[in-house]
C-alpha cells in the first residue's frame, strides 16, 4: 500500500494526522463513537480494523444519526475517565483545519483540502471526508495489518456518498480512485466489465441492452466499445436525478475489489436500500454489519448480495 498521508490531497493535512496517529497509538484505550449510518459505519470500521490488527483496546458506540435526531439536537460529547474518545462526524459541513479545536476529545469532521491535477497542474479544492481520514489513520497505525488491508478498497465510499459528485467533478474522489488503482488495491473498469451490478442505479438504463452489450464486449475493439457504450447511456442523460459526474463514474469507472463480482458502488447502493429507518434498528443493523465486514472484508450481508 502507498502511504495515503503522503498523497497530494493530504499535503496540507499530513502533519496533523501524523501527530493524531501517534496520539491514538499511545492511548490506553480508544472510545470510538459514530452515527448509526452507513457513513458512520464505513469510518469507524477502518479505525476498528487498525485497533484489532495492532492490539489497541477500544470500545464502540453508535449514536443517533442526524436523520434520527430532533432538528435542534446536537451530538452529546463525553470525556472518558480513561483513554481517548474519538467522535466521527461525517454529517458535519466541511471545516478548515485551522478551525478545529485542539481538545481532549478527537472530533473527525470533513476537512477542506486542495490538490493539483491535469497537465497544467491546476489547483482544485475539495474535502477529505471522515472515511478517508480513518483509512489514512488506520494504515499509519497498522500498515501491514490484515484487516486494514482488507478494508482499504472501501476508502473512497465516504466521498462517493457525499453530495459533491451530485453537482460537479470531485477532485479528491478522482485522485483517491487513481491512488487506489495504482497501488493495486482496486480495479477500475467500465460497466460492461462488471459481472454483477445492482439494478436501478442508473435511471433510464436498459438492463436488457446492457446485458447484450456485456456479452458482445470481449469481441469488440476500442472504437466499437466507445460507440456502443455511448449509445447505451444516451437515454440516461435526460434524467436530472443523476449528475453527469456520477453517471460517468457509474458507466466508465466502476471500482472492483479483487475478485469480487459486484462493484463497490453497487454494494453501497444495496446496503442503502435496506438501511433501517429508526435509530434502535439502525444501531443494531450497523453493529451486525460492521462485525461481518471486519471479519470477512465484505460489506454486504449475504442476503443483500443480489442485484
Amino acid at each position: 500500500m502507498h502511504d495515503l498521508l503522503s498523497a497530494p490531497f493530504f499535503a496540507d493535512l499530513s502533519d496533523y494526522f501524523q501527530a493524531l496517529s501517534k496520539r491514538l497509538q499511545s492511548a490506553s484505550i480508544l472510545h470510538l463513537h459514530a452515527p448509526a449510518s452507513l457513513e458512520g459505519l464505513l469510518a469507524i470500521g477502518q479505525l476498528e480494523a487498525a485497533c484489532l490488527d495492532s492490539g489497541i483496546k477500544y470500545t464502540r458506540r453508535f449514536f443517533p444519526a442526524k436523520s434520527h435526531r430532533p432538528r435542534d439536537e446536537t451530538v452529546a460529547f463525553s470525556l472518558p475517565t480513561k483513554g481517548l474518545a474519538v467522535y466521527f462526524l461525517p454529517e458535519e459541513e466541511t471545516w478548515a483545519l485551522s478551525d478545529l479545536d485542539q481538545e481532549e476529545i478527537i472530533k473527525l469532521v470533513p476537512l477542506s483540502t486542495r490538490v493539483q491535477m491535469g497537465s497544467k497542474n491546476r489547483q482544485h479544492l475539495g474535502a477529505v471526508d471522515c472515511v478517508l481520514q480513518a483509512t489514512a489513520l488506520a494504515s499509519s497505525m497498522a500498515p501491514n495489518g490484515r484487516r486494514v488491508r482488507s478494508l482499504r478498497p472501501f476508502a473512497s465510499l465516504g466521498l462517493w456518498l457525499r453530495g459533491a459528485l451530485d453537482t460537479s467533478f470531485d477532485p479528491i474522489h478522482t485522485s483517491l480512485r487513481v491512488h487506489l488503482r495504482d497501488e493495486g488495491t482496486i480495479r477500475v473498469v467500465p460497466l460492461t466489465e462488471v459481472p454483477l451490478t445492482a439494478t436501478g442505479m442508473i435511471p433510464g438504463l436498459s438492463e436488457r441492452q446492457c446485458g447484450k452489450l456485456r456479452k458482445a464486449w470481449p469481441k469488440m475493439d476500442l472504437e466499437q466499445r466507445t460507440t456502443a457504450l455511448s449509445e447505451l447511456i444516451l437515454p440516461c442523460l435526460t434524467h436530472a436525478s443523476l449528475s453527469t459526474p456520477r453517471l460517468e463514474e457509474l458507466v466508465w469507472k466502476r471500482m472492483l475489489n479483487g475478485d469480487e463480482s459486484m462493484d463497490l458502488a453497487s454494494q453501497v447502493f444495496l446496503v442503502q436500500q435496506v438501511w433501517p429507518g429508526t435509530h434502535d434498528e439502525a444501531k443494531m443493523h450497523a453493529a451486525k454489519l460492521l462485525d461481518q465486514w471486519l471479519q470477512s472484508g465484505r460489506l454486504m450481508m449475504n442476503s443483500e448480495a443480489t442485484g
